[in-house]
């Protein structure tokens, strides 16, 4: 569970950018550089908001999470679109973050940062399967919105994405027709 940890602060990225969200991201960078996969990727992210304001990063982050529903931070979207089967998700996912004591933000309980934060503090079973069934696929299909149109943070999600396939198995597949349990092995 220890290395699990560097989720915790990856998650701090997928937060709307404060005022020390570069100095931020340059620690993170430096952590994950250690772990070898995703450093370059977050290095190319850390390169391109150095220098921006507070102002820049949060307009840019709007505009990619907020505005553009194909790279929404919310995975159980990205998982079952609206169906009935992402409420169960949504509830499934509360559950474990009271059983795991995250704390919920304003956010969704299916919100990337709540689910990032949920992965740190899991088993390493528990953890291989969340990552394994949701985090995953729900980050690839993220990625794949940005074959056309990259920008900063398509680079956080690759480098997210590449550090998650390097500790967690990853085979790509069709979207969840069920919701399968969250377990919980406390």
């Amino acid at each position: 569970m220890k290395s699990q940890s560097i989720y915790a602060q990856l998650a701090t990225l997928f937060e709307y950018p404060g005022e020390n969200y570069v100095s931020r991201a340059k620690q993170c960078a430096e952590r994950v550089s250690r772990e070898q996969q995703g450093s370059a990727a977050l290095e190319e992210f850390c390169a391109a908001i150095d220098g921006k304001s507070s102002d820049e990063l949060q307009e840019l982050f709007t505009q990619t999470f907020d505005l553009n529903p194909v790279c929404t931070l919310e995975i159980g979207w990205h998982l079952y679109g609206e169906d009935y089967q992402r409420g169960e998700f949504l509830v499934k996912m509360r559950q474990q973050l009271r059983t795991h004591e995250v704390k919920e933000s304003q956010e969704l309980p299916d919100h990337l940062t709540h689910a990032l934060q949920l992965l740190a503090s899991m088993e390493d079973e528990e953890a291989a399967a969340f990552a394994g069934q949701f985090l995953l696929p729900a980050l690839d299909k993220m990625r794949s919105g940005w074959r056309d149109n990259r920008n900063a943070f398509a680079a956080l999600l690759d480098s997210t994405f590449a550090l998650l396939k390097s500790h967690y198995h990853f085979e790509p597949v069709q979207p969840l027709r069920t919701v399968p349990a969250l377990r919980v092995l406390r």
